[in-house]
């Protein structure tokens, strides 16, 4: 299984390097050859309304990479999970979440980006009102992820084994959580992975149990794996999250507010507000990701080492924590213990070896 695991792990790995430098070359490309250019041309030929125009380009843009992108995407997203047994989700249910997440990435990117033209023909200092309204935007999204976008994707209903739900109840209780309710949903049709999760904010803060982790854990495991995720809540540690995202997206447009001058004039645009320059602003986001990746990465795993600490404080049963962290590692194909380079990157959480390790000695 060791051995398994880590033959997955290192495809993953490889096929995330491979994709994230083969999206910045397709972005050089496009913006080096004058394709992006020729675009705006072509489109600017109709005289639309400025809005429809920014519609039509950003969706040939993010049509043309997807269908450039799609061998990687299959492969990682659908011919892997099968390879490894992790999943029995037919070509055409993976068809229709392509669709569906296309539609959805597409809507959400057109409001950002049309917003983020309509504040540059607006204010001087547009780098500090796009991001105020990104940062808005992502909290709204966040909020709203339980009600409107989850349920895109699986099948909702409310825990039907009542003893369960009432430990949930009494556990957030006793974390000073409330909640909305408990729901499962039907993760196996998708994925055989295991995963619960405390989502939502505000009226929408709900548990969501994956009927893989549901079926096959005990009440003592769920109750671990939910002490944990109640323990984020408890610690703040989600509106530490939107204050660093805040921070590094006041930062990123800071800068691309600084330096676009130079960027524009080697790729032969003349400004940046117009549609040609939108893939330099996704070259930004994209170096930027891959630099504060580590960054963000090292923050989040600190807030899950002190989600561990609490929850097992909490419940006072490291043994159910570990068994947990076994079963999740096998079932989820985990790397339990990465390499250094691997971990500082990749990893938001710690290691499985290392997070066992921390329950046996507490």
């Amino acid at each position: 299984m060791a051995d398994l695991a880590k033959s997955y792990s290192q495809q993953k790995y490889l096929l995330s390097i491979i994709d994230m430098f083969y999206s910045i070359a397709l972005i050089l490309i496009v913006l080096g050859s004058g394709l992006c250019l020729s675009l705006e041309n072509f489109i600017q030929q109709f005289s639309l309304p400025g809005y429809f125009s920014t519609a039509i380009f950003l969706l040939i843009i993010l049509a043309s990479y997807y269908l450039l992108s799609l061998p990687i995407n299959f492969y990682a997203g659908y011919t892997l999970e099968h390879k490894f047994n992790l999943t029995k989700q037919k070509i055409g249910s993976w068809w229709l979440d392509q669709l569906k997440s296309g539609m959805l990435a597409y809507i959400i990117l057109l409001i950002l980006i049309s917003c983020f033209y309509w504040i540059l023909s607006k204010f001087g200092q547009w780098w500090l009102v796009v991001s105020i309204f990104w940062i808005v935007f992502s909290v709204v999204l966040a909020k709203l992820t339980p009600v409107l976008i989850i349920p895109l994707f699986f099948k909702y209903k409310k825990l039907e084994d009542e003893a369960l739900r009432q430990r949930i109840f009494n556990l957030a209780e006793k974390m000073q959580v409330k909640l909305l309710d408990v729901f499962e949903i039907d993760f196996s049709k998708k994925t055989l992975k295991a995963n619960a999760a405390f989502t939502g904010m505000g009226k929408t803060k709900r548990v969501i149990l994956a009927d893989t982790l549901k079926d096959k854990y005990s009440h003592d495991e769920v109750e671990a794996i939910l002490a944990h995720e109640f323990a984020h809540f408890q610690r703040r540690h989600i509106f530490k999250l939107i204050a660093i995202n805040s921070l590094l997206t006041l930062g990123l447009f800071y800068l691309l507010f600084k330096t676009n001058i130079y960027l524009l004039g080697v790729f032969k645009l003349s400004s940046l507000s117009q549609l040609a320059s939108l893939p330099l602003v996704f070259l930004y986001f994209a170096f930027f990701g891959i630099i504060m990746q580590p960054l963000e990465a090292y923050v989040s795993r600190r807030f899950e080492r002190e989600a561990d600490a609490l929850a097992l404080k909490t419940t006072q049963n490291k043994e159910a924590f570990i068994s947990l962290m076994d079963k999740l590692a096998g079932q989820n194909l985990a790397d339990r213990n990465p390499h250094p380079l691997i971990k500082f990157f990749f990893f938001d959480h710690p290691p499985i070896d290392e997070r066992i390790k921390t329950a046996k000695s507490y």
